[in-house]
């Protein structure tokens, strides 16, 4: 495959400005001119003067320097970056639900609520859960959730003594922080060889501290953990909860309910999984589902029915209702509305065959990268895998290039570089996830380009090492520019254009 040529940075605005040029020509006042509070407008800001064209171009230049799934393949493991169906934008944006008030009463907001209802039904449906909460912003504040739901379930029960959540080597960095958050303490267990959970490790593990466990299925391996139903029967036998990180549900979709294997709660990333992925610019929703025993505790409000309908032409009642022993509102109003919206159009639009056609195709596009790549890269776990899998980014006898490396010199190719360095157990690790919605050309493409990258590694490794070299910035020290921020499109006097 040919490198491409990117779009140039556009002169700097400031160097088109002339004194008098205006953007905007705003209307006359048609009322009183009133003076504004004292230290309310800034004055220090040195802001150039363009005519309204120049104003057009420079944003649209830099809206054209950003990647974003509408433009080519975003292969980042372990975050689905799939296409966002524009439908389901369009039905975020319907008038009667965008222009919603979150205040507004109950009887005024029949719609949405149902709408609500009906999505916590269906995301109860896939997952195998009778109760669900959409209230959760992210899927970091749905695991939070989650493990605050298990350690309130064990105070109910007067079991304070259970202080400890395991933990694998293998799972996202979210999970420790979440426990920690929750007050609770982080037990890490290794992996075996096959990128299982060592059982051995998890049998001494568990006793009577421990309040639950927290696993992602298929794991950041991408690989479906072989024996999880060991895993739950050994966390259940020693009074523990089993919870389910899940991030990577892409590749379970109508094949397996985590309800079914055992597992007590789990948070749902919506905004992976069913519509508008990291890549559509958020904002996120992690709902929550968990079994009736764990109900009560819920998150809340949540959508249900306060009155039946009286008659076959009547519609239920729909209200909010908080659970009865729930650990509290993690949101304010309902959770993000906007997402539920998108993700009620997903399902809708797909159907339960539809849905579980998205998780064969994402398994099938994610084994036939690992199949074409594995004779040219390592791939540390060389077994069927979910949606995504691991390779290491680096070549024997070529000490100088790294996992960073290739993925810079991706960027050449207008091919998004996939998560680098993680997992953590895995030596240069890049984590590769293709999704179900690119074709086999696309796929055929980022192989051959993944292939001559290997090749150029062993003949040529400087050209990886200086990469990349047709983008607009090229490679820069990316820990001195974390630190040393340069926020504004005009250089300071003092910055130093050849130390940046």
């Amino acid at each position: 495959m040919k490198e491409q040529t990117f779009t140039p940075l556009q002169p700097l605005i400031y160097d088109l400005s002339s004194p008098g040029r205006e953007g905007v020509k705003l209307p006359k006042l048609d009322v009183p001119a009133a003076e504004l509070p004292e230290g309310f407008a800034r004055t220090d800001l040195d802001l150039p003067e363009v005519g309204e064209l120049q104003a057009v171009r420079h944003f649209t230049g830099l809206s054209h320097l950003n990647f974003s799934i509408d433009g080519n393949l975003y292969p980042l493991g372990s975050c689905t970056m799939k296409y966002n169906p524009k439908v389901n934008e369009d039905a975020a944006r319907l008038p009667g639900f965008a222009h919603l008030h979150p205040l507004a009463d109950t009887e005024s907001t029949q719609g949405a609520l149902a709408l609500i209802y009906q999505l916590q039904e269906w995301l109860g449906e896939i997952a195998g859960f009778p109760a669900v909460s959409v209230e959760p912003a992210a899927g970091a504040q749905g695991e939070f959730a989650g493990i605050l739901m298990i350690r309130a379930y064990h105070h109910s029960r007067g079991d304070h003594k259970r202080t400890k959540i395991i933990v694998p080597n293998s799972a996202h960095g979210t999970n420790p922080a979440t426990v920690t958050m929750a007050g609770l303490e982080a037990v890490e267990l290794p992996s075996d060889d096959d990128g299982n959970v060592d059982l051995a490790a998890l049998k001494a593990a568990c006793d009577d501290t421990v309040a639950g466990m927290m696993i992602t299925v298929p794991n950041t391996l991408g690989l479906f953990e072989g024996h999880i139903l060991e895993v739950v029967r050994l966390v259940h036998e020693c009074g523990g909860l089993m919870y389910m990180d899940g991030a990577n549900m892409n590749s379970l979709l109508g094949i397996v309910k985590p309800g079914d294997l055992g597992f007590d709660v789990m948070h749902y990333n919506l905004h992976k999984t069913f519509s508008t992925p990291h890549g559509g610019g958020g904002p996120g929703s992690g709902a929550v589902g968990c079994t009736k025993a764990l109900a009560p505790y819920l998150p809340g409000p949540i959508a249900g029915i306060l009155a039946q309908a009286s008659d076959e032409d009547d519609a239920p009642l729909y209200g909010l209702v908080m659970p009865e022993h729930s650990i509290g509102r993690l949101k304010a109003f309902h959770g993000n509305f906007g997402m539920h919206l998108r993700a009620y159009a997903y399902i809708r639009a797909y159907g339960a065959e539809g849905i579980r056609n998205v998780s064969r195709h994402a398994v099938l596009n994610a084994n036939y990268l690992r199949a074409k790549l594995h004779d040219v890269y390592t791939v540390p776990y060389d077994r069927i895998c979910g949606h995504e899998f691991v390779l290491e980014g680096h070549f024997e006898g070529v000490e100088s290039v790294h996992a960073l490396d290739i993925s810079k010199r991706l960027m050449d190719f207008g091919i998004h570089p996939p998560t680098n360095y993680f997992p953590l157990i895995v030596p240069e690790a890049l984590l590769i996830e293709p999704t179900e919605t690119e074709d086999k050309a696309t796929l055929d493409t980022f192989i051959e380009v993944m292939r001559q990258i290997a090749s150029e590694a062993r003949e040529n490794p400087e050209l990886l090492t200086s990469a990349p070299h047709h983008t607009p910035v090229s490679r820069v020290d990316e820990v001195r520019a974390a630190k040393q921020l340069v926020l504004c499109c005009r250089p300071a006097p003092t910055w130093d254009k050849e130390k940046a």
